[in-house]
């Protein structure tokens, strides 16, 4: 460790202090980032002072900066003294259509940097208006390829040999051509498979590392503005979006991403993720497994194979939610281009750069979130908002309680038949632009992800209710899954006010067991179960949650206390209740087993009782 003499720290103390305050500013601005994330990163590729170092590092690229900066603040400058005309001469709501689409030229002529901040600010309500998000939308991430000749030497430089020696040929053309990179078919000389080589773009690095620092200097003179709109600093959402983009650049990274998805998914017999080769593959080459499949934007093409849509559009919502509630790690960028579906049924998705992850207390604040809308405690579901990041910390919700619960009986009172994300979005779109209200990065992709794919829905098959199949999984999942914070929110939904909900609990099962005989019914999951041997659901499981249930009735007083109330209040026994419920599991309890497992728990049931009763003696002293 270096050691600093007095004599030197009065010498440089001006220039240390400044160096040092910027540095501790920084690693504070992504410290907090991973507090509000719920997660530690012990290696991050984006902090500013890497961005700034990178860019610094030689004579010639200050030159490069101070080109670029004067490009970007002169285009800009002139696009917002036409925005501040417009308003002066009062026609600014007038020529909003034509001012959203000179917007998106003008990013599309700034470059990949710009393209990609583009897209960004299409899924931020909080920073732009609506009518120009709408336009930011259609932004294109499609430019004309770079040559061939390029492309094929990035892959040998990568490979360490030539083309010949790995592939017996690849495509003429590429088969896709994005702002960061392109992607070619080819097939392997050792196995003959098929496979997809995505090639990075050359010298797009420095360009990207050259435009977020100054994206980041741009911010530092809007702080004052983003702190009174949106509770944080405006560079904080530059480091947000620098993280993401710098991911995005780094191939190694999105072949672990992949790696994790087929993890996630590999006992799903309906979910097909491509294998990657990591052999054959380096930090601007990615070599994967080539899908053949259908785009999910020709419901002809999906009919003529003869997959049944309705079942199709089954899988990719129960497998956008797995991603979502049970994995924490779902795909970013679920457009038309990067889901397929195969003629055997199954979805699978291509193009894993754009990942988000949510932590384990975040999925849970979600179904928190999603508990509190059932229950209708618009307070708690503002709390909620902070506790995610949305709001800062300390901020008054008693503004935003009276919007939020028009927006959610707005929504829900016109039941699931016209229930959509995109009209529910535009309603929350309005209360963020009004509040101090940040969407994080990572919820940004949340809210685009289930907006294309309620989009895909649409164009298959226009009548297709989105919750319909929602609501089933959210059932089996509360009703099903042994994680004891989702047995608490299970207790959460069936009471409400301290009295016991008897139809909520039937709704339950209903919609749970309707899950289970959706996917249980699917093709694709009778043609894998039969070549994989792999179990498939093919009734509601309620085991576990029945003897959880007798665990909790014998050993946690409130809860037996609230269940007996349940079944005698308003003065009179509850049996026909009781009966219903029965009658709904009847078929799918396997009462034997049910009671083996019971037996088998005593043990524990009579230890933690007696734990139980040691506590209350000791606590009562």
């Amino acid at each position: 460790m270096a050691v600093t003499t007095a004599s030197e720290t009065s010498v440089n103390g001006g220039a240390r202090t400044s160096r040092s305050s910027l540095v501790d500013k920084s690693s504070s601005a992504m410290e907090l980032l991973d507090i509000e994330r719920g997660v530690c990163v012990p290696f991050r590729k984006y902090t500013p002072e890497t961005v700034r170092n990178k860019v610094l590092e030689s004579r010639g690229a200050v030159l490069s900066l101070a080109s670029r900066g004067v490009e970007i603040v002169w285009n800009l400058g002139l696009y917002w003294s036409a925005l501040t005309y417009d308003f002066l001469v009062g026609r600014d709501e007038e020529v909003v259509a034509d001012r959203a689409r000179q917007l998106r030229n003008l990013l599309c002529n700034l470059g990949p940097s710009f393209i990609k901040a583009g897209q960004v600010l299409a899924n931020r309500p909080d920073i732009i208006r609506e009518d120009y998000m709408s336009e930011l939308c259609i932004l294109q991430d499609d430019v004309p390829p770079f040559p061939n000749q390029v492309a094929f030497n990035i892959i040998e430089e990568e490979l360490g040999r030539p083309l010949e020696a790995v592939f017996t040929k690849i495509s003429s053309q590429t088969i896709a051509a994005a702002s960061l990179g392109q992607v070619y078919r080819a097939t392997l000389c050792d196995t003959g498979e098929d496979v997809a080589i995505k090639v990075q773009r050359p010298q797009i690095e420095p360009i990207i590392y050259r435009d977020l620092f100054l994206f980041r200097t741009l911010a530092s003179f809007l702080n004052g503005i983003s702190l009174q709109k949106l509770g944080c600093n405006a560079e904080l959402i530059v480091d947000e979006f620098g993280e993401k983009l710098l991911e995005e650049l780094d191939y190694t990274l999105e072949a672990r991403n992949i790696e994790d998805f087929l993890e996630n998914f590999k006992d799903d017999p309906t979910v097909k993720i491509p294998r990657v080769y990591k052999q054959l593959s380096g930090s601007r080459v990615l070599v994967m497994e080539w899908i053949d499949g259908i785009r999910c934007t020709d419901p002809q093409a999906i009919k003529r194979a003869g997959i049944d849509i309705g079942g199709f559009l089954t899988v990719g919502v129960s497998a956008a939610l797995r991603q979502l509630l049970e994995f924490g790690l779902f795909h970013g960028d679920p457009h038309p281009g990067n889901i397929f579906a195969m003629r055997d049924g199954r979805i699978a998705y291509v193009d894993f750069g754009n990942v988000a992850e949510l932590s384990q207390q975040n999925k849970q604040i979600l179904i928190d979130a999603v508990v509190h809308a059932v229950n209708e405690d618009y307070v708690e579901m503002a709390n909620d908002f902070t506790r995610l990041g949305f709001l800062a910390k300390g901020t008054d919700v008693s503004p935003i309680v009276p919007a939020l619960e028009s927006i959610w009986q707005n929504s829900s009172g016109k039941g699931l038949s016209d229930f959509n994300f995109r009209s529910v979005t535009g309603q929350f779109n309005t209360l963020v632009y009004n509040y101090p209200i940040r969407i994080p990065e990572r919820f940004s992709l949340v809210i685009r992800s289930l907006l294309t794919q309620e989009g895909i829905c649409f164009t298959l098959k226009p009548d297709f209710k989105f919750l319909e199949v929602a609501y089933p999984y959210v059932a089996k999942r509360l009703l099903t899954d042994p994680n004891p914070a989702l047995r608490e929110r299970l207790i959460q939904v069936l009471f409400k006010d301290g009295v016991f909900q008897w139809k909520r609990l039937e709704n339950l099962i209903v919609l749970a067991k309707e899950n289970v005989a959706k996917m249980s019914s699917n093709p694709a999951i009778q043609v894998k179960s039969i070549s994989k041997s792999l179990q498939v659901e093919k009734k509601l499981d309620l085991t576990d949650t029945i003897k959880d249930g007798a665990r909790l009735f014998l050993t946690d007083e409130g809860i037996r206390r609230k269940l007996l109330l349940a079944l005698t209040e308003d003065s009179k026994l509850h049996v026909q209740e009781l009966v219903d419920v029965y009658r709904l599991v009847e078929s799918d309890i396997d009462m034997p087993t049910v009671a083996v497992e019971v037996v088998r728990d005593l043990p524990t049931v009579v230890r933690d009782l007696a734990l139980s009763w040691t506590d209350s003696i000791l606590s009562d002293r």
